[in-house]
């Protein structure tokens, strides 16, 4: 008696079927992306033979300890006064630029003791390893904040003069992105530039 042959299994679809499993992990999948701070680098500086020298009034050293305790200035402070302690430090004005120009716009005490000029001033944020990453952020966040603060003060001075009145400088920045706005965005931009240029953001961290 002859032994029937086995029926043979159909596998011409089974590259389609895999295929199309590769195209829905493809378009489902999700993949994680790191999240971080995201901070803008000063640009590449030629290198310099001539040592810059930094006074020590033009610096605001911010130490973070590992109890999560603030140290301004070598003394304790708590995180709802660091903003103001900032901008005062900011805003000073007590000497002059790299030029030799006094800041015409500073509203500060002109402390002969504290920043020369905005343009030289610097702040410092030091950290300890013990230092909560909670911690960490909320201080840096209120020292960007004191920059935040004086430029949106100083664009409803400047606006106004250029033609952009009720506008401080998040909300210029906010316009300047928006393609729907109807305003003179080269205006605008170089009233942004100079308000970056007169506060310019200098927060050095160290660990």
């Amino acid at each position: 008696m002859a032994k029937r042959s086995a029926p043979e299994v159909n596998a011409g679809s089974m590259a389609d079927i895999a295929f199309l499993l590769l195209i829905f992990f493809l378009v489902t999948t999700t993949i994680p992306k790191d999240s971080g701070i995201n901070r803008k680098l000063p640009p590449m500086e030629p290198p310099n033979d001539d040592e810059v020298v930094i006074k020590q009034k033009n610096i605001f050293t911010v130490l973070i300890n590992g109890k999560d305790q603030l140290l301004v200035e070598d003394e304790l402070m708590e995180l709802k006064d660091l903003r103001k302690a900032a901008i005062e430090f900011l805003d000073n004005g007590g000497g002059t630029d790299a030029a030799g120009n006094r800041c015409d716009y500073c509203k500060g005490k002109r402390d002969a003791s504290s920043s020369d000029h905005p343009d030289k001033a610097i702040i410092s944020l030091k950290n300890e390893r013990e230092t909560s990453y909670a911690q960490y952020i909320s201080v840096q966040n209120e020292l960007v904040a004191a920059y935040n603060d004086l430029r949106n003060i100083r664009a409803l001075e400047v606006g106004p003069r250029k033609g952009f009145s009720d506008m401080d400088f998040v909300k210029m920045e906010e316009n300047y992105k928006d393609a729907k706005f109807n305003g003179n965005k080269e205006k605008l931009k170089e009233v942004i530039d100079q308000i970056r240029k007169e506060y310019p953001e200098k927060l050095s961290e160290v660990q």
